[in-house]
């Protein structure tokens, strides 16, 4: 919460000595000395308490009350501080119950009888209620005490007794469970001293130690449980997580008045409304998955709802192809919008603001360029035409708005804090002048709002309960509130969490926009990118994604990078379950059966699920053997070693859901090192038990060729794990991120595959048909390898 302001006078003549006499401990009293506008509040509420000197629970009751206390509340901090040192407020629950009841509160005259209500004032929790709960807590943990003994966690059990006496004396509840569960648990053995090490979670090998594993893991917690445990109700809007560097305390949280609070709950019924606004100016990538994930995923989870809103301020960029694909793939991403909106819907009611905020003096015309800005900023100076009267500013507003001045001569700007240290308070750009017409609201507009200006109104306007966006726009709340505040608007609650970064590639739009305009990549839906799009063209599912986003959680950390190993392992994990089996040979070597008719072809059956049942046909597939069958290259050698299990001469190796079969001969071509076909002999009764299993294709009849498909194999698009480091990002590019095969032979049951279809092609990987696939030409992509480099370890 913030902290009040407008008192550093009183602060000169506070002394050491006067913190200390509050019961204080040094070095609080110390740190609260050097920060001048902890200093001046704690005069203040010395000032107001008439004390000099109390007991260190009042004393440190009253500190939170000068660090903690809201500022749009001031007029009753007496009264708080009266209750304090009369002690009918007594302890940190009742004084945060006390902070949260008057933030809601505001200026707006105080009940008493409310306020009271609302803090436990009078509530009297005896040493016997609190024995008696204490004694029914524990028998309900009973199990987990006996089994954890002196490493059950101490703080959980107090947080339950608290629940049921939010008024109780905590230090005499965990006095009182101290003592029982020494009566329980008897003297403290060697085994209840030692430290308990956390188990690194490991594959189990076997069923019974994976079941052990289950009776013994600690149980999850509420937050991977459920992710959005951590975001609090509407009504508690003016709760928040973190504060913001260069802010006074003032502008970095909500400052609702109880009238705008329940004007905002009765329009919404109370639900939580959230927004996913992108920009219309690209395609979605992954870290727009996170963002839907949060966005969407809250209002789902609370029953509440979320907009999907353009955010169509700037009609160069825009374009209808960005607007299409944005709903599409919301809607593939498995997320209903509650209503489509644009930015620019809220054009003409943007515009009233801006000359109301022109009439209150806080926004002027302003005529610097964008390097005088610029230089301006720096320097901390205030434009030359800041202070032009009201009037003036006003009629060169609608000038602007008349088309009647040329772009780039004037600006509207926010009067906010040139000399603030933080540089999104430094008169930021509410409005510029563009003749363009806009895609959505045609040729009515030539004056366009910014992003600072529109983004916090437009929450505003629709009631959004939790403005959600990635950390780098942390530095941009102050604005966002300072904005809201002087118009009187609105406040929604704002919560930064990080960005989602990669390895290997590359998130940010403009450099996706390089990509794509200058035709490294095939498009915005070139399966190499990290485009929603392109994902999905590569055959990932947007529950893999989601499950993926699950996993990451809902972080405030933004300098970790998650390997692109993590995001394979979820892909890897559902396609194994959904994707049938087929057999496909990507360089074929031709194998001619010595000891099988010419004729003759054998029709076997292959699994499309590794545990098909026996007496279900519908999982299996036929699988043709015949004379001339064809093996991958790499599957052959000349040269045999122990640890090789492929075909060498004279060795012999198993065709899958076929026979075994022995290289016998090895043809050569023209040049010596061409191996142009070999001939083997099967082993019609099965006798021989050959280590190598190989995957192969034969003609389906004699002197008709397999069918045959393009495949293209895929590679991690950057070699660097973190490109967009590099200056030469562009040089980091990998040569080797796609390769076609146009010449692979598939089993016939592939002749059918339409776009959608998935397959797990045995030995090679997961592969899913392109949108470049035709009846006579089919094409499937590589969506990932069978490797699991990454899921050995499990994800973390």
């Amino acid at each position: 919460m913030g902290t009040g302001g407008g008192e550093g006078d009183k602060s000169a003549a506070l002394p050491l000595e006067a913190l200390l006499a509050l019961g204080l401990d040094q070095r609080t009293a110390e740190n609260a000395l050097v920060n001048s506008k902890v200093t001046a509040n704690l005069a203040a509420v010395i000032a107001e308490a008439g004390i000099s000197g109390c007991d260190k629970t009042v004393g440190n009751l009253l500190y939170t009350v000068a660090t903690k206390y809201p500022t749009n509340a001031l007029v009753h901090r007496p009264v708080l501080i009266d209750y304090i040192v009369s002690t009918k407020i007594k302890n940190p629950a009742q004084l945060d119950a006390a902070l949260s009841f008057l933030t809601n509160t505001g200026p707006d005259s105080l009940d008493t009888g409310k306020f009271e209500e609302a803090c436990g004032v009078g509530v009297v929790v005896s040493i016997e209620e609190i024995k008696s709960t204490v004694n029914e807590v524990l028998k309900h943990n009973m199990e987990a005490i006996l089994e954890q003994r002196y490493h059950i966690n101490v703080g959980n059990l107090c947080g339950r007794v608290r629940k049921m006496h939010p008024w109780g004396d905590a230090k005499a509840t965990k006095d009182e469970i101290d003592k029982k569960l020494a009566e329980i648990l008897g003297p403290k053995t060697d085994a209840d001293n030692v430290k308990p090490v956390k188990k690194k979670k490991e594959k189990a090998a076997k069923v019974e130690e994976k079941k052990a594993a289950v009776v013994t893991a600690a149980p999850p917690s509420e937050e991977e449980l459920n992710p959005y445990s951590i975001f609090p109700q509407p009504e508690e809007n003016f709760k928040v997580h973190t504060e913001i560097f260069y802010s006074d305390g003032n502008i970095w949280r909500a400052h609702n008045s109880k009238e705008i609070l329940e004007k905002h709950l009765k329009a919404t019924g109370g639900k939580v409304m959230t927004r996913f606004p992108p920009e219309p100016n690209g395609y979605l990538h992954i870290g727009h998955a996170k963002a839907m994930f949060i966005d969407f995923g809250l209002a789902k989870e609370r029953n509440g709802h979320c907009y999907l809103r353009f955010d169509d301020t700037n009609p160069e960029a825009e374009k209808k192809e960005y607007i299409d694909h944005i709903q599409e793939i919301v809607h593939w991403m498995g997320w209903e919008p509650y209503k489509v909106t644009y930015t620019s819907d809220y054009f003409q009611a943007l515009y009233e603001h801006a000359v109301e905020l022109i009439r209150k003096g806080l926004a002027y015309v302003d005529h610097q360029t964008a390097e005088e800005i610029k230089e301006y900023r720096e320097k901390k100076m205030n434009s030359p035409w800041r202070d032009r009267p009201i009037e003036e500013s006003l009629k060169l507003f609608e000038d602007m708005r008349r088309g009647l001045i040329a772009e780039g001569a004037a600006t509207l700007r926010m009067k906010q804090d040139m000399q603030n240290d933080n540089k999104n308070m430094s008169d930021l750009i509410a409005y510029r002048i563009k003749f363009t017409p806009h895609p959505h609201a045609g040729d009515k507009w030539c004056i366009y709002p910014s992003y600072d200006y529109a983004h916090c109104m437009v929450d505003s306007l629709e009631n959004i309960t939790h403005s959600l966006c990635t950390l780098e726009f942390d530095i941009r709340r102050p604005s966002y509130y300072w904005l809201l505040v002087a118009l009187g608007l609105y406040q929604p609650y704002v919560w930064e969490y990080s960005r989602l970064n990669i390895s290997n590639t590359v998130m940010s739009k403009r450099k996706l926009n390089r990509l794509v305009t200058e035709k490294w990549v095939d498009g915005w839906d070139d399966p190499r990118l990290l485009t929603l799009a392109g994902l999905r063209r590569r055959g990932v599912s947007s529950t893999a994604i989601n499950s993926f986003i699950r996993g990451i959680g809902i972080t405030r950390s933004d300098n970790s990078l998650i390997r692109v190993d993590r995001l394979e392992y979820h892909i890897r994990e559902e396609l194994n379950k959904t994707a049938s089996r087929a057999m496909v040979v990507l360089n074929p070597l031709k194998v001619v059966i010595t000891n099988l008719e010419d004729e003759k072809v054998i029709d076997l059956d292959g699994k499309m699920w590794p545990d098909a049942p026996a007496d279900d046909a519908s999982s299996y597939y036929k699988v043709p053997f015949s004379r001339i069958v064809y093996i991958e290259k790499t599957d052959f050698r000349l040269k045999d070693s122990k640890d090789y299990y492929g075909l060498a001469p004279g060795k012999s190796a198993l065709l899958r859901y076929a026979f075994p079969i022995k290289c016998t001969e090895v043809v050569y071509g023209d040049n010596p090192d061409e191996i142009i076909e070999i001939r083997a002999e099967y082993d019609p009764s099965k006798t021989t038990k050959p280590k190598g299993v190989l995957h192969w294709v034969a003609q389906p009849a004699p002197g008709v060729e397999p069918l045959k498909v393009e495949v293209r194999l895929f590679d991690k698009l950057f070699l660097s794990e973190n490109p967009a480091e590099l200056e030469d990002w562009l040089g980091d590019l990998n040569p080797n991120s796609k390769e076609v095969i146009k010449g692979a032979y598939a089993v016939p049951s592939l002749a059918t595959a339409v776009l959608g279809d998935k397959f797990q092609f045995e030995r090679l990987g997961y592969f899913a048909v392109d949108t470049d696939s035709t009846p006579e030409n089919i094409v499937f992509n590589r969506t990932v390898t069978l490797r699991d480099s990454y899921g050995k370890a499990g994800p973390k």
